[in-house]
């Protein structure tokens, strides 16, 4: 497979996952849920270690952000790459729902 092979982005409702392909080859993926409330909960991210290195979580995860704001959903990041990708990057018209962490409530305890 060669580096200029181009690299795409889609959404598999079926799996409830947005998929990265690198050419025709399946490079990576981040999974979302909906919870009781229709908010997608975004759980995991993972990319193939074959595809390391090359900025795939980062294009994945932004255009598939960029995709759930445009269909007007909210998200709940718990993927721990999800977090921090919207720690450093905004996503325009994205409706993040953090979940609350036991810093938020001082010392007691949050039934997440």
């Amino acid at each position: 497979m060669s580096d200029d092979a181009e690299v795409t982005v889609d959404r598999n409702d079926e799996k409830n996952r947005y998929e990265i392909h690198v050419g025709d080859t399946l490079a990576g993926f981040t999974e979302f849920r909906p919870d009781a409330h229709g908010r997608l909960v975004l759980p995991h991210t993972e990319i193939d270690p074959a595809f390391g290195g090359r900025g795939l979580g980062s294009a994945l995860v932004g255009r598939a952000l960029d995709d759930i704001a445009t269909r007007g959903e909210s998200v709940v990041p718990v993927c721990p790459f999800v977090v921090k990708y919207l720690k450093s990057h905004d996503v325009p018209g994205l409706d993040v729902q953090w979940r609350p962490t036991a810093d938020d409530a001082g010392s007691a305890s949050v039934d997440i």
